[in-house]
């Protein structure tokens, strides 16, 4: 399968850039986009990297933050056929406290080409988008200030709009994440039975300090990745400083993803 980040925080090739993540998954069957950055980046960096973006089949946007679907009237305009497939509270108002707006535009709500999922739905064969909502998270997380909204009444928010992809492409498996904010460790422990070779996207630890008490956490959870026979390429809200002392640990098992990088 081929694997181009389209948008990232950082770029080592001279192309655009934000806080955002944008991915384009090639497999034998499927062009795929997985997220779309927080404006219309992606496709820029895309045509610049010879990516056509309206040849892509079916989209998917991982949870209801701008940052990973604020380019999506963007792909609609150049895109004229692919679903688009979010969970469906992703279209709920989400928040950083005090009462920041950082969700998805409402006015998309009921779009024709918006396919709201539930906890679990196979794609195709060999694709799959999961939440994990109903299963246990023995690793702790913090929601780190994100609320939803509900009936004017804000919310610690759980993440139950985020969802990952599974993708089976040949004899190979890949566990495609946008910011893992229900730790990226649970989302391993559900795919426990039957790890995957691959897991690409952000581990959320940018807030994590690289200091005393912050390393003991970052070595945790470098262990319990270790655990997996996993290669992992990380990017975005993993954090600069994070990626680099986690790569100490796990050497040749993590690297980092840029814009206009291919895994």
């Amino acid at each position: 399968m081929r694997i181009v980040c389209l948008s990232e925080n950082t770029s080592k090739k001279n192309l655009l850039t934000e806080h955002g993540l944008s991915l384009y998954l090639e497999t034998r069957k499927h062009k795929i986009l997985f997220d779309m950055g927080q404006s219309g980046i992606f496709l820029r960096n895309a045509q610049n990297m010879g990516v056509d973006l309206s040849a892509v089949d079916l989209a998917v946007i991982s949870h209801g933050h701008y940052d990973h679907g604020g380019g999506l009237e963007v792909f609609l305009s150049v895109n004229d056929h692919a679903p688009v497939y979010m969970n469906e509270a992703a279209l709920e108002r989400h928040c950083v406290l005090p009462d920041r707006d950082i969700g998805l535009e409402p006015k998309l709500k009921g779009h024709p080409r918006i396919l709201l999922t539930g906890d679990e739905m196979t794609l195709d064969k060999g694709l799959m988008l999961f939440t994990g909502n109903h299963k246990p998270r023995p690793y702790p997380t913090d929601s780190d200030g994100f609320t939803v909204i509900r009936d004017a009444e804000a919310f610690r928010d759980d993440f139950c709009h985020e969802q990952y992809l599974s993708v089976k492409d040949g004899e190979k498996t890949y566990l495609i994440s946008g910011c893992s904010h229900k730790g990226i460790q649970n989302v391993m422990y559900w795919v426990r039975s039957d790890p995957p070779d691959v897991v690409v996207g952000g581990f959320h630890l940018s807030k994590v300090p690289v200091d005393e008490e912050g390393r003991q956490r970052l070595d945790e959870l470098a262990a319990s990745l270790l655990e997996y026979p996993s290669v992992y390429y990380t990017c975005h809200c993993t954090g600069i400083q994070q990626y680099q002392y986690l790569k100490t640990i796990m050497q040749d098992r993590l690297e980092y993803l840029s814009a206009g990088d291919e895994c």
